[in-house]
């Protein structure tokens, strides 16, 4: 099916579960998680809302695209955002990031101006946050799914129940990763990280309307790598080349 990597649809447990298409690190961890009831009432809605004409944000093949990109062994940072962006063509699976030509968010704009700040990286001419995935950074929205102009359509639907589930086995099952904890919303959801085994960086939303009151000079992404060089565990290049240089993104 188009909407969850599991079929909600009567088979039993040992076919659904065959059914995951998730990539194996994590499905190792959190694939039991997807056939319980509220994720398959959560594959239902979803599909009630397509057959009902909405506009589901991201596309189907993308929902699960930052589990993809950033394999559960390779994980050294985690962004923890809210809701995909619920404009047409901005949401591709990846929390705070858009595919190459689309406007930057003024968000990830302020995230870019941080990084010129800390890093003295300079600041990209495109959103595309792919490469960061690639190199260990997980994207992670507490909410996958969205309809068109509609923010926040589908809180309370069940994700937050599957990526509270995804923080505490990255929490219990890794040891020294990064958790940039970003406005109210996240730092309420990464509660259960414990600060002896990881790194927690928290600071005001990056948006405009409240990056200046804590985002804006946090120096997260140096205290990230500084963190990661001490345990010996590589940093991580917040580098993007420009646009031009970009491969072609995923269909």
């Amino acid at each position: 099916m188009d909407d969850l990597p599991v079929d909600s649809g009567g088979a039993a447990d040992t076919d659904a579960e065959a059914r995951i298409r998730l990539h194996p690190s994590w499905k190792a961890r959190i694939g039991d998680y997807l056939l319980r009831e509220d994720m398959r009432a959560l594959s239902a809605f979803l599909r009630e809302r397509r057959a009902a004409g909405a506009s589901i944000y991201p596309p189907g093949p993308r929902i699960f695209a930052a589990f993809d990109a950033t394999p559960f062994d390779e994980v050294k940072v985690v962004i923890l955002g809210q809701d995909p962006y619920h404009g047409p063509g901005q949401s591709h699976g990846l929390a705070f990031s858009v595919p190459p030509g689309v406007p930057i968010p003024p968000s990830l704009l302020n995230m870019f101006k941080e990084i010129e700040r800390d890093l003295g990286l300079p600041r990209p001419d495109h959103g595309y946050l792919l490469p960061w995935a690639r190199r260990g950074v997980l994207l992670l929205n507490a909410v996958l799914t969205v309809e068109q102009g509609k923010a926040g359509a589908h809180q309370g639907r069940g994700w937050e129940g599957f990526t509270d589930h995804v923080v505490e086995t990255l929490n219990h099952e890794r040891d020294g990763l990064v958790f940039m904890l970003w406005g109210s919303y996240a730092q309420a959801k990464g509660r259960v990280i414990d600060p002896r085994r990881h790194r927690v960086l928290r600071s005001t939303h990056p948006s405009p309307l409240s990056a200046h009151r804590g985002f804006n000079g946090c120096g997260h992404f140096s205290a990230a790598n500084e963190y990661l060089r001490r345990r010996g565990l590589g940093e991580v290049d917040w580098r993007l080349l420009p646009r031009a240089a970009l491969d072609a993104p995923p269909a």
